[in-house]
């Protein structure tokens, strides 16, 4: 089902809509919880923007309680603040969560490669290089699709290694770390981040488990040298001032 939802923006605080997709035969929680939180890591919903329950449950044509457990699941992953009797807010960016978040993510990730490189799946290293040549593809498209191309690289090395359900873990830590990306969208640095997807490759492809753990540091540390640049380039949307990004 198609609904046209009104987004505040940055620029249009009472203009934004969208279309957004749900189905009214599954339970609708789970799936406003989903657009909404899309909607927050796209920065279509910027930080700042006030939210309310009573205004989604109108713009969806549903009850206040899937709403509320929206908002609950959304606080909970640090996008939203629920402020009694003053209304909820979608929360800047804390730099602090985005590094622990990093922090963990490289831990687990770099242990999903080493499982991966010592034992590769048939049919696992042709699908992964023909992912690579799609995210090439997606970069000189637009953030949303390149950053998607991403996600499905990450999941699948996590699926091949017996640990997706891990990765679904991952997905509401990260949050931050996906709120900062779609911030900068900058191709060559993309180009960066495909030429490291490929070195993971190469290393899995040939039973590397050193070089396919390092491969992977590599690649999550890079949020290290670009979060200060995001930070003094988008001063509003964290709760950090500039200069603390060093």
């Amino acid at each position: 089902m198609e609904v046209w939802v009104s987004f505040p923006s940055r620029d249009s605080p009472n203009t934004g809509r969208s279309i957004v997709n749900y189905d009214p035969s599954h339970p609708i929680g789970p799936q406003l919880h989903a657009i909404l939180r899309q909607q927050i890591i796209r920065n279509a919903l910027p930080a700042g923007t006030q939210i309310s329950e009573t205004e989604v449950a109108k713009n969806f044509g549903i009850s206040r309680q899937p709403v509320r457990e929206a908002f609950i699941k959304l606080a909970q992953e640090g996008l939203i603040e629920i402020r009694p009797q003053r209304g909820t807010v979608v929360r800047k960016i804390d730099a602090g969560e985005v590094l622990d978040a990093r922090f963990v993510r490289e831990a687990v990730e770099a242990d999903i490669m080493k499982l991966l490189a010592a034992e590769v799946p048939p049919g696992v290293v042709s699908d992964l290089r023909r992912q690579l040549d799609e995210q090439r593809r997606a970069a000189e498209r637009s953030p949303a699709e390149f950053i998607q191309a991403d996600e499905t690289f990450h999941r699948t090395l996590a699926d091949a290694a017996g640990k997706v359900n891990v990765w679904d873990v991952l997905q509401g830590l990260k949050s931050q770390m996906d709120r900062v990306r779609f911030l900068s969208f900058n191709p060559m640095r993309y180009d960066t981040l495909i030429e490291q997807h490929g070195r993971i490759v190469d290393a899995i492809e040939k039973n590397d488990v050193r070089g396919a753990e390092l491969a992977a540091r590599e690649h999550l540390r890079t949020v290290l040298e670009d979060l200060p640049l995001i930070m003094r380039a988008n001063p509003d949307v964290f709760t950090d001032a500039p200069a603390a990004a060093g």
